[in-house]
């Protein structure tokens, strides 16, 4: 209870910047309000893994100067004062200089999906939208082989409905990025469990 005591009911995101809870878990920024975020299970984790690893592969050998961060913190355009939402994984192209705790100008964010904290993903992903750099986002599932991509279009809208990946390629058009949708869950339980029914 004395943890619970010391969480500020509201903040700005310089005072949630400076704030030091000192109880050892990862915090967001929503609406002013602290988040607590519980531990990724296992699944979750992987693909979190995986997925930085293939995505800055991929940006190495293509010799991009964008970065792949793994939890950074991203401000939405919109209430920017009291958000810091913190995603599974984002992309800048943008060079940073000096230490800082805001991801500039994200190109890609991409969100791991769990049972547990649907509503929560979701309402991060439309934060994300507000965002002007942001082109894409990616959101993975972990409860099954999946993933849904929002893609800004050329006017600079979001489609109404996410595209829907079950197999085949995944297309990440901000980076340039392609592959077998299943070969990011190869080190899962769920690709294990696909491969042994699918023969």
């Amino acid at each position: 209870m004395t943890a619970l005591a010391r969480i500020p009911v509201r903040m700005s995101v310089d005072e949630f910047l400076a704030w030091e809870p000192g109880d050892g878990r990862a915090w967001q920024l929503v609406d002013g309000e602290p988040q607590a975020m519980s531990p990724a299970n296992f699944t979750h984790g992987t693909l979190q893994s995986a997925l930085s690893k293939l995505i800055g592969n991929h940006l190495d050998v293509s010799g991009s100067a964008c970065v792949v961060v793994t939890a950074p913190g991203v401000v939405p355009h919109v209430n920017a004062g009291i958000n810091m939402r913190v995603p599974d994984l984002a992309v800048t192209c943008t060079p940073i200089e000096t230490e800082i705790m805001a991801m500039p100008d994200p190109v890609l964010i991409v969100e791991i999906l769990s049972p547990s904290n649907q509503a929560e993903t979701w309402a991060n992903v439309w934060s994300y939208t507000t965002i002007p750099s942001v082109r894409e986002i990616l959101v993975l599932k972990s409860a099954a082989i999946g993933a849904e991509v929002l893609r800004r279009g050329g006017d600079g809208g979001w489609p109404r409905e996410p595209e829907r990946v079950a197999d085949g390629e995944l297309r990440l058009e901000s980076i340039g990025f392609a592959m077998p949708l299943a070969d990011i869950y190869a080190k899962t339980r769920l690709r294990r469990v696909s491969g042994s029914t699918a023969g």
